[in-house]
């Protein structure tokens, strides 16, 4: 039976790790793409348009915006991104699960415009896990690791708004999670009305 791909909508705080869980998750699944975003910044050496990012001037991008043709977007600086509407909506149609690894607030927001969206936290195995994780990058000074941890903590307190929490202790076990997950939504009846018609009863 050929089913509509899943919308991924995954949030959590920097130094759980989602980045190196959906990356792997990428190459096991290889029916799971990342939405590909637009933006008004100058393609980088090696970039393709429609790979990497859909290429767009301010003028463009602002249309977009008016069309409502933008599931998301932010100014950051000095630069405009988005998600567009027609590539999820493309790729969804043709049976592709798209990730969109996004912050808690947007993620709230898209599971108003697509009900049907499946939110996934990713969460550390525990605060002070976190805590030693981004330490541990040795790349942020106290003040920046305070803030990002106070963020954390907001963050931790909208858990309850997602359909589904994956602990990240262990990376191959949490992209066996979030394939469960997958293989789970595939299986709801509310994705598969037309099952009798299918089977012909």
């Amino acid at each position: 039976m050929s089913r509509e791909g899943l919308l991924i909508v995954v949030s959590g705080p920097s130094g759980t790790g989602k980045g190196t869980v959906l990356d792997m998750l990428r190459k096991a699944n290889e029916n799971v793409r990342y939405s590909v975003s637009a933006t008004t910044r100058q393609p980088r050496e090696g970039e393709i348009d429609g790979q990497n990012y859909f290429f767009k001037t301010v003028d463009e991008f602002k249309s977009m915006i008016e069309k409502n043709e933008l599931v998301e977007w932010v100014q950051y600086c000095n630069n405009y991104y988005g998600t567009p509407k027609k590539y999820i909506d493309d790729s969804k149609a043709s049976g592709i699960d798209i990730i969109l690894e996004i912050e808690v607030e947007g993620a709230i927001n898209i599971k108003k415009m697509y009900p049907d969206s499946v939110l996934i936290f990713i969460l550390p195995p525990s605060f002070e896990e976190l805590q030693r994780r981004i330490e541990g990058r040795g790349t942020e000074k106290p003040e920046v690791i305070a803030q990002r941890m106070e963020k954390a903590r907001r963050e931790f307190l909208e858990v309850d708004k997602y359909d589904y929490v994956v602990i990240n202790n262990n990376v191959g076990l949490a992209v066996e999670d979030i394939n469960s997950i997958i293989r789970s939504e595939k299986l709801r009846y509310s994705r598969n009305t037309d099952i009798r018609t299918q089977l012909g009863v």
